[in-house]
């Protein structure tokens, strides 16, 4: 082992991290260290990853040090977030040891960076779903880690880690309903499991049609040639036209399908020209309104392939409104 990695675990453990200089002067010293030895940079981290495992060998104030130097060098970029797996370690755990010390990393880290380069830097390396495991699995929910972390001053953490798990339900969800698609289950079965998923999941309305849309979009192998595309479209979303109702009770679930589905003919090149039969359909099928597909057309439609979608929705669009036209002047002659 290098001289300079051999000082980082035991004369560290020995000298209480700030015999030979002020606690703030390490991680310059690691830096520097780093930086002109590059070889020393895989070891380093691995050295660190030992070195967490052995936290209960350390005072409580020699942990908040460290703790502190742990959350610069990971802002640094001298060490990555997997060091992080020595702290999901069993003993850590249980005795509450590995909860604290992640307290004193975050803050420190977070004071270096912020929370979104904190959170890239978990994703990275897989970490930004793992951070409930800082806790005994009897303890290991959102609301437990959002409220001691929020009453540790970090409730960027907190929100951070809530979004994570809401992101994670909603993954989990999706594949649930594709899985249940692909086997042909009855739509009144997939409805009222839907419904209660989404009540325990606390998800909005127009949070659960992009859900379903997606899930409905994946459940079939589409075919790769543009002409054939649109009508295999049709005939699967006819199929699956109660279900989609049934997410739409509110405006703006309508306007939230209308640009989930416009995103999606943009993404997906064979489904560029799909797009106004797609939505002719919905609306036929009363899944979509003329109030959001106009609302859409006027000002609620994104970037993505706009100007084709614009173009294509013309004619159905100026035919709602001659339409809509005829009605009230109807009304009014009943008047």
């Amino acid at each position: 082992m290098p001289l300079a990695l051999s000082l980082t675990t035991a004369d560290m453990q020995r000298h209480s991290l700030t015999s030979w200089w002020p606690a703030e002067c390490w991680p310059q010293v690691f830096n520097k260290l780093i930086r002109r030895y590059k070889y020393l940079e895989k070891g380093f981290e691995e050295e660190i990853k030992k070195l967490l495992l052995f936290l209960k060998g350390f005072t409580e104030s020699e942990r908040n040090k460290l703790a502190m130097l742990t959350g610069i060098l990971l802002a640094n970029g001298n060490i990555s977030a997997s060091i992080l797996n020595s702290l999901f370690n069993e003993n850590l755990v249980k005795e509450g040891v590995s909860a604290a010390f992640a307290v004193k990393l975050f803050k420190s880290w977070i004071n270096e960076k912020d929370i979104n380069s904190v959170a890239a830097s978990l994703r990275k390396v897989g970490m930004d779903n793992r951070l409930m495991e800082l806790f005994p699995a009897n303890k290991r929910s959102c609301e437990h880690f959002s409220k001691y972390f929020t009453d540790a001053g970090l409730k960027e953490l907190s929100d951070f880690a809530r979004n994570q798990q809401s992101i994670g339900a909603r993954k989990e969800l999706q594949k649930e309903l594709q899985e249940q698609m692909s086997r042909g289950d009855p739509q009144k079965e997939i409805i009222a499991f839907t419904k209660e998923e989404m009540k325990k999941a606390n998800l909005s309305e127009q949070a659960m049609i992009c859900i379903i849309w997606t899930s409905v979009m994946s459940s079939v192998e589409w075919n790769k040639k543009e002409e054939l595309v649109t009508e295999q479209a049709i005939k699967h979303l006819k199929q699956y036209s109660l279900l989609l109702k049934a997410f739409t009770s509110q405006g703006l679930s309508e306007l939230s399908l209308l640009l989930k589905i416009q995103e999606y003919c943009y993404d997906n090149i064979h489904f560029m020209k799909a797009f106004q039969k797609i939505v002719v359909l919905l609306y036929k099928a009363d899944v979509l309104s003329e109030e959001a597909i106009l609302k859409w057309y006027t000002d609620a439609h994104v970037a993505k392939g706009k100007s084709v979608f614009l173009e294509q929705m013309k004619k159905f669009v100026e035919w709602l409104k001659n339409a809509e036209e005829e009605s009230e002047s109807d009304e009014e002659e009943t008047d």
